[in-house]
């Protein structure tokens, strides 16, 4: 047959096809989701206004000679704005007045775009701006290296138009900058990945199976009594879920009575410790812990008395995820790893 062909090793022995198409499986669960990031340049803006009072008296203090503001902080940085009435520029003999933007706090290569505007005090609104973010596609922002560095303009506006203008008014000039601080940030997150926290079902499950409500089913093994319920079990084991509903009537699965009895089934193969152990493990989806398997020891070994038949009980009730090794780790300490394989094959529950 093709498929018995298929599964046919270099032995001659016949490798079951499930195997590979679990492994398929297996693998596609392992592959990591696609993730993205992105890369965010942008800058941090802030402006500062500059009032000069008293233009005329700071006249003729010399060239180079500035005066300065008061330092603003934008994007984590002290800035300053440098004034000079005789202009920056020796060459110019004091033809213009300079204004520039100073980095007044450390720094290296701190890049930013500036704008520097002379308020027109007229009301008419014919500002005179000189912007460097207009062009920023052209020359991109500018560098400043360390502290002291500045942009600006030497040649800001010929002073004698100036002083016929209506950017002073009594004796008063207005400047407003505006500094842009590039910053870049990376984006992660990942809208093709979700983060899924660590499922607590077993939690919310246990707490049903502690809090006994809405039970609709008794146990009674060896004389004692174990309620459930019977959704949960018949989802953990395809033993219960042919017991409870494969077997119903069409009558029975169509009631809708409210009736308080509940059903009540005798286990008589079976300790009560071991069936606790089964129904810790079917609601809470982990075993009982070290301590309750050496409380339970009586008559005979750890594993022979609770490990061993836990297995043997997963294999009566179809449990195919409470598996021997699962069982072989609650203690390697206490019995060889052989033994406890042996236990589970003979072991009565």
């Amino acid at each position: 047959m093709e498929d018995e062909d298929a599964g046919l090793g270099d032995g001659g022995e016949a490798s079951p096809p499930h195997h590979a198409a679990a492994s398929g499986d297996r693998a596609r669960d392992l592959a990591a989701s696609p993730t993205s990031s992105r890369s965010v340049t942008q800058t941090v803006n802030g402006s500062h206004r500059f009032v000069i009072q008293g233009y005329s008296l700071a006249k003729g203090m010399g060239v180079g000679k500035h005066i300065a503001s008061d330092t603003f902080t934008v994007g984590g940085y002290q800035w300053a704005i440098y004034f000079y009435p005789d202009g920056k520029n020796p060459e110019d003999n004091s033809g213009y007045v300079s204004v520039f933007i100073a980095l007044a706090s450390d720094g290296t290569d701190v890049r930013a775009l500036f704008e520097l505007t002379l308020l027109d005090q007229s009301g008419k609104g014919k500002h005179k701006v000189h912007s460097h973010f207009d062009r920023s596609l052209e020359s991109g922002p500018y560098t400043l290296k360390y502290r002291g560095s500045m942009w600006g303009y030497k040649r800001f506006f010929r002073r004698n138009a100036l002083e016929q203008s209506d950017f002073l008014k009594d004796d008063c000039l207005k400047i407003n900058c505006t500094v842009g601080v590039v910053v870049s940030t990376m984006d992660y997150s990942r809208p093709h990945s979700i983060e899924v926290p660590e499922s607590d079902i077993g939690y919310h499950f246990g707490t049903l199976l502690d809090t006994l409500e809405g039970v609709d089913v008794i146990f009674s093994v060896a004389g004692e009594k174990f309620h459930a319920h019977k959704l949960v079990l018949a989802a953990r084991s395809s033993f219960f879920r042919s017991e409870f509903f494969d077997h119903e009537s069409d009558e029975e699965k169509n009631e809708t009575g409210t009736g308080d009895e509940i059903k009540e089934i005798v286990i008589d193969d079976m300790d009560p410790v071991v069936f606790k152990a089964v129904l810790h493990f079917m609601y809470r989806d982990n075993l009982v812990n070290d301590d309750e398997l050496m409380a339970s020891s009586s008559d005979c070994s750890i594993f022979d008395s609770l490990a061993g038949k836990l297995m043997a009980a997963a294999d009566k009730y179809e449990l195919p995820s409470c598996d021997p090794d699962r069982g072989v780790r609650l203690s390697q300490r206490q019995l060889p790893i052989p033994a406890v394989r042996d236990t589970a094959d003979s072991c009565r529950m």
